[in-house]
């Protein structure tokens, strides 16, 4: 069960905590102090519903087929030793993460509405986290605890970055910090794939 946690927390916090336009959105109104909590609740619970949704959904689907479930396997592997590379290469370009919004939505419906624009209207979501931690979660001993890990790791990044954002802020932006961000991603990756590796090749 706490491999399964594990596994689910580590893969969702290496997809998680990277660049990006929610992670920017977020760190923005938290800055502002503009309805900073509802919009990292409203991440939190999108993420955990997509989640949900690959790994229970998917889960139901590959257990049936040792075709599908090996396809997952190896390719689950395979984009998770990508993703380890892309991660290595930006650690030799690092970037820090800017916080300035060209337009500033000021009421509570206009902020949600902008936040679930940049949460679900971004296809790397479905990509990532219904399919890629769905699959993986159906590999899992115990797919709950990995869903429920996964949806730790949402939970604290975003709310980290909804209270601690004053504090965070100067760190993020410094791209010392990213590489270093970068570096552990791209270890938890290599070490993850290299599991899946290890498991196909024994069964």
């Amino acid at each position: 069960m706490w491999q399964s946690y594990s596994n689910g927390l580590l893969i969702a916090a290496g997809l998680i905590i990277a660049l990006g336009a929610q992670n920017a959105f977020v760190l923005a109104q938290s800055l502002r102090r503009e309805h900073h909590l509802p919009v990292a609740l409203l991440c939190i619970v999108c993420d955990a519903l997509l989640v949900a949704a690959g790994v229970f959904g998917l889960a139901a689907v590959l257990t049936q087929s040792p075709l599908l479930l090996g396809v997952a396997r190896w390719g689950g592997a395979a984009f998770l030793l990508w993703y380890g590379a892309q991660a290595l290469l930006r650690a030799l370009r690092p970037q820090g993460l800017q916080s300035e919004q060209a337009h500033t939505p000021k009421s509570l419906r206009t902020v949600m509405l902008a936040a679930l624009a940049v949460t679900l209207l971004n296809p790397h979501v479905y990509l990532d986290t219904v399919l890629l931690i769905g699959s993986l979660g159906a590999q899992q001993s115990v797919p709950g605890a990995y869903a429920l890990g996964a949806a730790s790791a949402s939970m604290i990044w975003f709310l980290t970055l909804a209270l601690g954002a004053a504090w965070l802020a100067p760190w993020l932006s410094r791209p010392a910090t990213w590489r270093l961000i970068d570096l552990g991603v791209a270890a938890m990756m290599f070490s993850i794939a290299w599991q899946l590796l290890r498991n196909g090749a024994a069964t």
